[in-house]
């Protein structure tokens, strides 16, 4: 059987993953609108659902489950939408440039080009 780490979409949240756009392929999802609610054992993402709902603990849509390893590891993500599981994966950022302040393509006049016309 696979451990599951359930990551439960926020409220805040919720009402906006209600009113998206179904789009297919890898979902991107940033981990500041989950909470974590626990690690369960199942052998597949639906027989985890079918448990959840016979406790009460229903799955909601927008909520994400984590495969955990053995080795405490963390692995795929699927989130939970309306028409089943899809995959997921974390939202990263991309780190910051050093160029604050510059636009690519663009250079400043040259020196002797703002002499030339002061005159």
């Amino acid at each position: 059987m696979a451990c599951y780490r359930i990551h439960r979409i926020r409220e805040t949240m919720r009402e906006q993953f209600r009113w998206q756009a179904h789009t297919g392929g890898t979902a991107v999802v940033k981990p500041k609108d989950y909470e974590v609610d626990g690690d369960v054992e199942a052998a597949t993402p639906y027989a985890l659902w079918s448990a959840m709902k016979a406790d009460g603990r229903d799955l909601c849509p927008g909520d994400v489950l984590e495969t955990v390893k053995e080795d405490g590891t963390h692995g795929e993500l699927q989130i939970f939408k309306y028409i089943g599981f899809e995959p997921a994966k974390w939202w990263i950022a991309e780190p910051k440039t050093e160029n604050k302040g510059k636009f690519e393509g663009f250079a400043p006049p040259a020196a002797d080009t703002l002499d030339s016309q002061s005159s």
